[in-house]
């Protein structure tokens, strides 16, 4: 089969890359020549993904992948259309198309009969049927469920390791008619493979899911919980703080009943993921108090971070702070919607001179990213930020002109900070 991903970021490469190990034929279109241009000499455009520059060297050897900047004669090639293509909302949450928009319509100029559309960028609940379908339609002269097929199938993945999780969890399919849902699952069947899974309802592989609809809400769903959960982590914590408790200590009892799970809470929620799909959610469902009031919650952490930090450092006028991690997660080389930016912004706003550091990150990428690298200076305060592996065995010999350390992930040893103020969110 003849296959065209629209989009070769972070997710799209991996599985243009996963698709041609299955035996297909992979065309991968984006509007960057220069990402076009690496992934066709065989080199990755972005490091950290694991496995993926081994694989796409040799899907590029083999001959089964290549890419193209023109999107709508890589359709025209092709059986099969997955599109991951990038969708932010505003600061309103008010979701911008625009990008969406434009690969649509140049999908839409390529599509011919008999093709399979699928969307797996994560999208408000009736955008399939109600945004694309049309737009296609408009753009190609063909009918969606008729003409060509139309699903939305959400990637579940994360940045990292993709191809593990492309085997750990089963594929959701919805499609804007049956038959469209039929090509969807066997498209999904032929270019995946699962891992066996005693857990789950039903056995672990393509699931139909009814319509499109569902499986959008599937993906925001299942993402607006992990929000939630991690904002009544963050409340607890507030609360812990306020009663001198250790909030893990309770978080640790309440998991070991069966049915609770509690995560622990924590300085900021990055990624393209929680930040963003949660208001998605809202501006389908605007009356939904508790998803809105735990994404409020989940916001103010960074701020209330700082607060931590300033009460037990004194005014923090002229104080330079180190924080420890520019990236949104441990091991991911990855700024997206990171709680290093509200941190920065908080202690300025406290009169403080920020500094960041990131062990994946070098002075002029962080400068790059608009943040103020540290280049030695001496701090006297400092936060954890992200909980890279490289943080873990951190002591105050490594920072020892630090009097205060606030430790956002709970991360690190108190043991190794004898002589410091260690603090850590809930305890």
């Amino acid at each position: 089969m003849n296959i065209c991903v629209v989009a070769l970021g972070k997710i799209g490469l991996p599985l243009a890359v996963q698709f041609s190990s299955k035996g297909h034929k992979v065309i991968g279109a984006d509007v960057n020549a220069a990402t076009v241009d690496l992934v066709n000499a065989g080199t990755e455009p972005f490091p950290g993904e694991h496995l993926l520059g081994e694989k796409l060297a040799a899907a590029v050897a083999a001959g089964t992948l290549e890419a193209t900047t023109d999107t709508a004669a890589a359709v025209a090639a092709s059986e099969a259309v997955v599109i991951v293509v990038p969708l932010f909302v505003d600061a309103d949450g008010t979701p911008d198309f625009g990008w969406m928009d434009s690969a649509t319509k140049a999908v839409a100029k390529g599509l011919k009969p008999g093709t399979l559309v699928s969307y797996e960028t994560t999208l408000p609940v009736g955008t399939t049927r109600e945004r694309w379908a049309p737009m296609l339609e408009a753009g190609s002269g063909l009918r969606a469920g008729h003409d060509f097929h139309l699903v939305f199938s959400p990637e579940r993945v994360l940045t990292g390791r993709v191809f593990e999780d492309l085997r750990r969890y089963p594929k959701l399919v919805g499609g804007v008619d049956e038959a469209s849902a039929k090509a969807g699952v066997a498209f999904y069947e032929s270019v995946l493979d699962f891992d066996e899974r005693d857990d789950l309802p039903r056995p672990n592989g393509v699931w139909d899911l009814g319509s499109a609809e569902a499986s959008e809400m599937a993906k925001l769903a299942e993402t607006t919980y992990r929000d939630v959960n991690i904002g009544l982590a963050n409340q607890f914590a507030r609360f812990a703080d306020k009663q001198g408790l250790d909030v893990m200590k309770v978080i640790e009892a309440c998991n070991s009943q069966p049915y609770s799970h509690i995560h622990r809470p924590g300085i900021a929620v990055g990624g393209h993921c929680i930040p963003i799909y949660p208001q998605m959610y809202l501006w389908n469902d605007p009356e939904a108090t508790v998803v809105r009031a735990a994404r409020e919650a989940n916001a103010a952490m960074p701020s209330y971070a700082v607060d931590l930090l300033a009460a037990a450092a004194g005014d923090l006028a002229g104080v330079p702070v180190l924080i420890l991690g520019a990236a949104y997660r441990g091991g991911v080389k990855e700024t997206a919607f990171s709680g290093v930016f509200p941190l920065v912004a908080s202690l300025r706003e406290k009169g403080a001179v920020p500094y960041v550091t990131d062990p994946m990150y070098t002075v002029e990428e962080l400068e790059h990213e608009g943040l103020p690298a540290h280049r030695g200076e001496t701090v006297t305060a400092a936060v954890l930020q992200a909980d890279h592996a490289e943080y873990r065995k951190l002591s105050s010999a490594d920072l020892p002109d630090v009097t205060v350390f606030l430790d956002g992930r709970r991360t690190t040893d108190p043991a190794r900070w004898a002589g410091v103020r260690h603090i850590v969110i809930g305890e």
